[in-house]
């Protein structure tokens, strides 16, 4: 299967350059280039796109403003954000980004960055079809809730709304930005059922929303801390081994 790519760029010579280096992969093609989100738009309405290479200065609508107008459309292309700028990781997370890449990268990372929307493009094919997705979906005809234990009561929470969740002995625990609540689900079947863009596996016992981040902080020995942006601000742990993952999804060296 060709993946269709669509490069947003409001520089020429950067898109050459990324035209020239997505030659080297057999099943992408540039079918699209644009040099300002009106354009992109104009484009991604007229053609069923499988990624976008975005930028993120551009003039008018920048490019986190363009990636939040193009996931409210049905069936997105999934987007990976080209820029030199790593000050804008964390939010590009924030509106879906399968990938962040800084200027200059080289043709492993960029490989790093299409091996996982051939992922995501296989998962959505195994997806079965569904007329439509309702409310409180998360657009792939699934429902968008986790249930969750509190004071005897089953309650259905919204996965925009968890920030991490972890092990505790025997238990696992979901927390929200003042609230901490009991599920039954294990840490694993968490993570099989949450949307694998925005959560993230960071230590045996935790899995994090990328987009609740508020800092990353060394810690010891290639390990990190983060701070997440519950009241409490909690602190949660990164294996060594998910550290060279966390970098390399964010774009960090």
């Amino acid at each position: 299967m060709k993946l269709k790519a669509l490069i947003v760029d409001d520089e020429y010579p950067a898109r050459q350059e990324l035209r020239f280096m997505l030659q080297e992969f057999k099943d992408v093609e540039v079918v699209g280039e644009a040099t300002n989100a009106r354009e992109a738009l104009n484009l991604v309405s007229a053609l069923d796109y499988t990624v976008l290479f975005l930028d993120i200065n551009m003039p008018g609508m920048n490019g986190l403003e363009l990636s939040r107008a193009i996931q409210k459309r049905p069936n997105p292309p999934f987007i990976i954000f080209v820029t030199a700028y790593e000050e804008y990781a964390l939010q590009a997370f924030e509106v879906n980004a399968v990938d962040y890449l800084l200027k200059p990268f080289d043709e492993k990372r960029l490989r790093q960055a299409i091996d996982k929307v051939r992922r995501l493009v296989e998962q959505r094919q195994q997806q079965p079809a569904t007329p439509e997705a309702g409310p409180g979906s998360d657009g792939k005809g699934r429902l968008n809730r986790l249930p969750v234990e509190k004071d005897g009561k089953t309650i259905l929470l919204d996965q925009n709304d968890l920030i991490y969740a972890c092990t505790q002995g025997d238990n696992v625990y979901l927390k929200t930005l003042n609230e901490q609540y009991l599920t039954r689900f294990t840490l694993k079947e968490l993570e099989n059922r949450l949307d694998p863009r925005v959560f993230f596996r960071c230590h045996r016992c935790y899995i994090v929303n990328l987009t609740r981040v508020r800092e990353i902080v060394p810690f010891f020995n290639g390990t990190y801390t983060l701070i997440m942006a519950d009241k409490q601000q909690s602190e949660v742990p990164v294996s060594r081994n998910q550290a060279r993952k966390l970098k390399s999804l964010l774009g960090i060296n």
